[in-house]
This record gives C-alpha cells, sequence and structure tokens, in this order.
C-alpha cells in the first residue's frame, strides 16, 4: 500500500478540490443557458426555438401587434407566441412573467390545486385539458429556419403539467395526439387563420376525454347519434385582430364533423342533467356557438359517449371568470353540482400567464 507524507496528502487533497470547483464551473459554461427560474436545461435546438420567439414577440409588443404572420398562410395571435417564450410560468417566476393584474393571482398552480380539492369533497373528478398553442404543434410555420429534431416546442408548459400530476391534477396534454394527426387526414388540428383548434382537433380531444372517462360513466343510458365530415368556410378572428391596416385574410376551408339525433337530425343541446360537465373559454363554444354549429366540443364528446354532457363557457377567459360563472349556476340550483360526476376544464394554455384576470380561487358553492 502506497503512504503519502502529510503534506503530499494536503497537496493532494487541495489539487481534488481545485478540479472539482473547475470542473463545475466548466459545466455549468457548457449547458445551454435555461429561461430564468428553471432548473433544468433546454436543448440548442430548443432554446434557439424560444430565442427567436421571444423576439418575435418583443417585436409584435413594439408594435402593438396582436398577431404575427408565419409561412404558408399561417396567422399566429403574439400572446401565444409570448407564452411559449417566457420560460417558467409558475411559483417564483408567476409574477415576474404574468399579465395578471394582481401579483398574489400570478401563479396558475393554487387556484388548480384548490378547485381540484374542492371538487374532490364533493365526489367529482376534475380533467385539466388546456389546448396547446398552435405554435408549439406546427413550430415551422412560426420559425421554418429552427430544426426543434422532434423535440418538444413547448418544453415549460410539459414541466409545469409535471409539476400539477405531482398534486393529483388529472392533466390532458393534447400535444402528442395533436402532433400525431397534425398531417393526417382532415388535418390541420389547428385552423390557419384562427385562434381556434381546427374541426379535426376539436374531434380527437373529445376521443382523447372520451377515453379517460370511459370506466367512471360506463353505466350512463346511450343515445345514438349521426356524424358526417362536411367543408366549411370561414373567416378566422385573427384577420380583424391583425387590424385594419393589415393585409386582408382570405376565407379558409375546414373540414368539421357534424353531429346530430340520429332519429331526428336535431342539433344537440347541454343537458344540465348530465354527469358530464364542460367549462371553459371559447374552445367549449366554438363549431357550436359560432363559426359553424353541431360541431363543437359538446357535440363531439355527445357522440363519442352517447349522452350529452352539460356546458358552461365562455368567450372570455378561460381562468377565473368560467369559475365564477360556475359557482352562480351553483348557488342558483343547489342541486346542480349534485348530478356531476366530472368536470372537464378547456381553455387555452396561452391563459397561465396572459389571463389579465389572473388565477383566483373561487368557491364552488357558497
Amino acid at each position: 500500500m502506497l503512504a503519502l507524507s502529510e503534506s503530499s496528502a494536503r497537496e493532494a487533497l487541495s489539487l481534488l478540490r481545485n478540479l472539482c470547483f473547475y470542473a463545475a464551473i466548466l459545466g455549468c459554461l457548457a449547458v445551454p443557458r435555461a429561461l430564468a427560474g428553471d432548473l433544468g436545461t433546454l436543448s440548442e435546438s430548443q432554446q434557439k426555438f424560444v430565442n427567436e420567439l421571444a423576439a418575435k414577440s418583443r417585436s409584435a409588443e413594439s408594435e402593438r401587434a396582436a398577431v404575427i404572420a408565419g409561412v404558408d398562410g399561417w396567422f399566429f395571435l403574439s400572446s401565444d407566441i409570448r407564452f411559449l417564450s417566457v420560460g417558467q410560468f409558475w411559483g417564483a417566476d408567476a409574477a415576474k412573467v404574468s399579465r395578471a393584474h394582481k401579483p398574489d393571482s400570478a401563479d396558475p398552480i393554487p387556484a388548480i390545486v384548490d378547485f381540484h380539492e374542492q371538487l374532490k369533497k364533493r365526489g367529482i373528478d376534475l380533467l385539466l385539458m388546456p389546448v396547446p398553442p398552435k405554435a408549439a404543434i406546427y413550430p415551422e410555420k412560426i420559425l421554418p429556419d429552427v430544426d426543434l429534431h422532434g423535440e418538444t416546442a413547448a418544453p415549460f408548459l410539459a414541466r409545469f403539467y409535471d409539476e400539477l400530476r405531482k398534486r393529483e391534477i388529472d392533466v390532458v396534454d393534447l400535444a402528442p395526439v395533436f402532433v400525431q394527426n397534425r398531417a393526417s387526414e382532415h388535418s390541420p388540428v389547428f385552423c390557419k387563420t384562427d385562434t381556434h383548434w381546427s374541426g379535426l382537433g376539436c374531434v380527437l380531444a373529445a376521443q382523447t376525454i372520451k377515453e379517460k372517462i370511459r370506466e367512471k360513466l360506463a353505466g350512463q343510458p346511450r343515445k345514438d347519434y349521426a356524424a358526417e365530415w362536411k367543408e366549411i368556410t370561414i373567416k378566422g378572428d385573427l384577420g380583424d385582430l391583425a387590424g385594419a391596416n393589415a393585409k386582408k385574410l382570405e376565407p379558409e376551408k375546414i373540414a368539421v364533423r357534424t353531429i346530430s339525433d340520429k332519429g331526428t337530425g336535431a342539433a344537440i343541446n347541454p343537458d344540465p342533467n348530465s354527469p358530464l360537465l364542460i367549462i371553459g373559454d371559447s374552445h367549449t363554444l366554438v363549431f357550436h356557438d359560432f363559426l359553424a354549429e353541431k360541431s363543437g366540443l359538446l357535440d363531439q364528446l355527445a357522440y363519442e359517449t352517447g349522452f350529452a354532457p352539460d356546458l358552461i363557457g365562455t368567450r372570455g377567459s378561460g381562468a377565473t371568470s368560467v369559475r365564477v360563472s360556475l359557482y352562480r349556476r351553483a348557488k342558483k340550483d343547489p342541486e346542480y353540482l349534485a348530478k356531476k360526476k366530472i368536470i372537464v376544464w378547456c381553455f387555452a394554455a396561452r391563459e397561465f400567464t396572459e389571463s389579465d384576470q389572473g388565477w383566483d380561487k373561487v368557491p364552488v358553492v357558497q
């Protein structure tokens, strides 16, 4: 066994400490720079994507532009692009990046967990279904020169969902099924000139929900509905949001699946006695109340499950205001929530940072 003198041992220990110190410094320099507040790292391509989105967002903000033009006739809501570029948006970082007027309402997690716990006490399951940003599914349409090599275009959103699942929130992540079907029949899954998903995107969302709720609502009586795909022409809302001086957008043709009662051909209406309730922003209303009829999320879920859901939707923010609407409904009818077994909360993912209302805790009942 080799023996070292006391002085040699001290020198060896000092050298080892210095090597560890410099290795740590070199390691920090070698890691691609992640955005502030994030404990993980982004790949080089993801970092480039985020940086270039941030530049587009800053440019749009300086010009007060609500819409950013992509390629091949695609247009994007500037708040969607900002959301994808701000980095970590929960916890201590929330107030730094949120549009919420009140810093205390910036972090989405406390409000979501509180809502989940209130429902759980009443025997109601919550399915949280944020709609991914269009640019996260079609990144090449906003930044054609950035190759993500198959990596997610929304890494912070994926990490946020992990944080929610640690708190027992059942999150329906639509990104995998959207990416898988982004070039399939009836695609794309988003409208090129509108802020909403397409007819196909809406169908995929309903099919995903059905798989999640199948067992819990297995005993629900079924009805027969008829389904038919057809092509419609829409005037996307991004044209109006772009302003009077912007280039006029051409009408867009998309495919939608219309659903009706198989016997009568009648449209499907929300059922206040249904055990399934959809709440959320205009994604819960598009193709049912506007742009088309008989083709919205309520209609698609009725077809997939065999029964009509109930619906509380808003054309505004799906973050706080729709929960206020639920509270008012439950206050008006004290037995209303007793009929519910599952609530699907659907809204644009950008609401996590872009809602000026923020994320307040709202009581479910008085």
